[in-house]
């Protein structure tokens, strides 16, 4: 009985990744002043069966550590002779960023403003040009992982434009607690990549430079749900989880006062419009303004700052859609 004969090899950079086999390859970025050289780290997995061609990455801004934990033990966990289509992982695409602890750049440049890149831009744009040529222009469907930013927390949620219908099916699979309809903004990955007709789920969870165990776990469950929708894996082995609450307006409660915050209320807690939040307190413990919620909804996310100035952003709210219940029989 005549062999199959095995998919066509991958290629990206210079190297060629055989079906069936998970490689790792490194990117040319830059060199340092001490003549060592800058990389990106890749890791594909190139499946024996035929498949979409996927992508996932971390760690754009570079002191968003959860996403890294989550393309590990997503890339772990896959059996290339078993998998169907390809699955490039990019754990760290702001690779000096994340080295040094920092958000950004070296030239203080926000990478995740920067797409669709170009060869001989900045070193934000040159960076965000290797992604989208080597990684993005491979792939039909992309999952970007980030965190909270400035001492700021997020329940894990999905953001999306869910008025499209193909990524909507993907943001219900990855069953995140919360998917919001998400404007795409200029220079982004998301916005750059739905320019070249892939589909971008953008996953937030946990704070910044933190490892929150939490965070970790539903992202690894969310994409891992999101492969075996598009036929790549079998099945997450699990309950069946529940369906996202779905969001398409958010907002911060702002502080209108100055002092020590002290909140009342947890990630993914339900609030009503009015009720109390938290304080602000003086340094000799008087209170100086009480925290309401503005309308009703599920905290998204929150500030973990002890200290507020007037107008910060302390509590994100979504507003959700309350869910249809199923039809029954003969209705």
């Amino acid at each position: 009985m005549a062999r199959r004969p095995l998919r066509p090899s991958f290629e990206i950079g210079h190297v060629r990744v055989r079906a069936g086999r998970t490689q790792s390859v490194s990117l040319p970025i830059t060199r340092l002043v001490t003549g060592a050289d800058v990389e990106l780290p890749v890791r594909v997995v190139h499946g024996r069966e035929e498949g979409p061609t996927v992508w996932v990455d971390a760690a754009i801004h570079g002191d968003e550590a959860v996403g890294v934990e989550v393309v590990r033990q997503v890339v772990a966990g896959l059996d290339p002779k078993a998998f169907c289509g390809t699955l490039i992982a990019v754990p760290i695409v702001n690779v000096l960023g994340f080295s040094a602890g920092q958000r950004y750049l070296p030239d203080r440049r926000d990478l995740n403003r920067s797409f669709p890149g170009s060869p001989r831009g900045s070193l934000a744009g040159r960076i965000a040009h290797l992604f989208m040529s080597e990684v993005v222009d491979k792939c039909e469907v992309g999952i970007d992982l980030h965190t909270g930013s400035d001492r700021r927390t997020n329940l894990p949620q999905v953001r999306a434009d869910l008025e499209d219908p193909r990524t909507r099916a993907l943001a219900e699979a990855f069953a995140a607690p919360v998917m919001l309809n998400a404007k795409l903004r200029d220079g982004s990955l998301r916005y750059a990549a739905r320019e070249r007709g892939a589909t971008v789920l953008l996953y937030e969870a946990g704070e910044a430079w933190r490892m929150d165990r939490w965070a970790v776990d539903a992202g690894v469950l969310g994409v891992r749900r999101v492969l075996a929708a598009l036929g790549m894996t079998e099945p997450v082995a699990e309950d069946p989880p529940a369906p996202s609450a779905v969001s398409f307006r958010s907002g911060w409660v702002r502080a209108r006062g100055t002092g020590m915050l002290h909140l009342e209320v947890a990630l993914g807690e339900r609030v009503e419009r009015g009720a109390r939040l938290g304080g602000l307190f003086d340094s000799l413990g008087k209170r100086v303004r009480l925290v309401h919620a503005d309308r009703s909804g599920i905290v998204v996310g929150r500030t973990e700052a002890p200290l507020v100035n007037s107008g910060d952003a302390v509590v994100h709210i979504a507003e959700v859609e309350e869910p249809t219940p199923p039809a029954t029989a003969g209705s």
